[in-house]
């Protein structure tokens, strides 16, 4: 009986040599990390146009600019939906008015005050359409109205993406695979195996004009005045490495 207690106690110390020698190994063997940046780029077409404008008239007696400003409103409006753009798309806005005025000054430049000229009344309307190209051209004929007498005022169309959500997520994707396809070139480069992903942080989500130059900014960019976009992101991969 004591020698069979000998034996099991021999066998437990040299159990405990053995996991107490792995301990110290692993304890010092060297830990690394690796701290990449992939990222995920696409060019695409916006889908979605927006472009306003806004007319004007002006006149003494307030109830006259307003029926001018009525009659121009119809003629934008029938000029518009026969270009194809329904009514339904056309949104005009509430009607603000500009009482107007003269500076009076005498001839050696006092300031004698003002004199009551009339009244400006101005209208803007805004159109939202997935038909791109065909509110895109409108935007660019719209002075024909200036032969009916009609001051309209083009600005620029704003172009915008509906799937943006989507390719957010196809731009995490692609940035993610390249940041670990680089860790991977580093590990193996220098005779590591990569391990274990300990944190991933997502940059800033960039949109802007294809071939534009246009500077990304710490905030974002987004392009609104071109059509065509390249969309980029950024994720920072921090890896263990053995």
């Amino acid at each position: 009986m004591k020698s069979i207690t000998a034996i099991i106690f021999s066998v437990a110390i040299v159990l405990a040599a053995i996991v107490l020698g792995n301990a110290i190994i692993n304890r010092n063997r060297a830990q690394g990390t690796i701290n990449v940046t992939g990222l995920g780029e696409s060019n695409f077409t916006s889908d979605l146009i927006v472009w306003d404008g806004n007319f004007s008239r002006n006149s003494s007696d307030i109830q006259t600019a307003y029926a001018n400003l009525e009659k121009d409103r119809k003629a934008v409006t029938e000029y518009l939906e026969s270009k194809g753009i329904p009514a339904s798309q056309l949104v005009f806005n509430a009607v603000t008015t500009n009482p107007q005025y003269r500076q009076n000054y005498s001839d050696d430049g006092r300031y004698l005050g003002q004199t009551f000229t009339g009244y400006q009344l101005n209208q803007s309307l805004q159109i939202e359409s997935k038909e791109v190209e065909k509110v895109e051209k409108i935007s660019r004929e719209i002075t024909e109205l200036l032969n009916q007498g009609i001051a309209f005022y083009s600005q620029q169309p704003r172009y915008y993406y509906t799937e943006l959500e989507s390719l957010k997520l196809e731009m995490i994707a692609k940035a993610t695979e390249d940041a670990r396809v680089r860790a991977e070139k580093i590990a193996e480069n220098s005779g590591s195996k990569l391990d274990d992903l300990i944190s991933a942080n997502m940059g800033v989500f960039q949109i802007t004009g294809q071939n534009s130059g246009e500077d990304y900014s710490w905030g974002g960019a987004f392009n609104t005045s071109s059509k065509n976009k390249t969309a980029s992101i950024t994720m920072k991969l921090v890896f263990e490495v053995d």
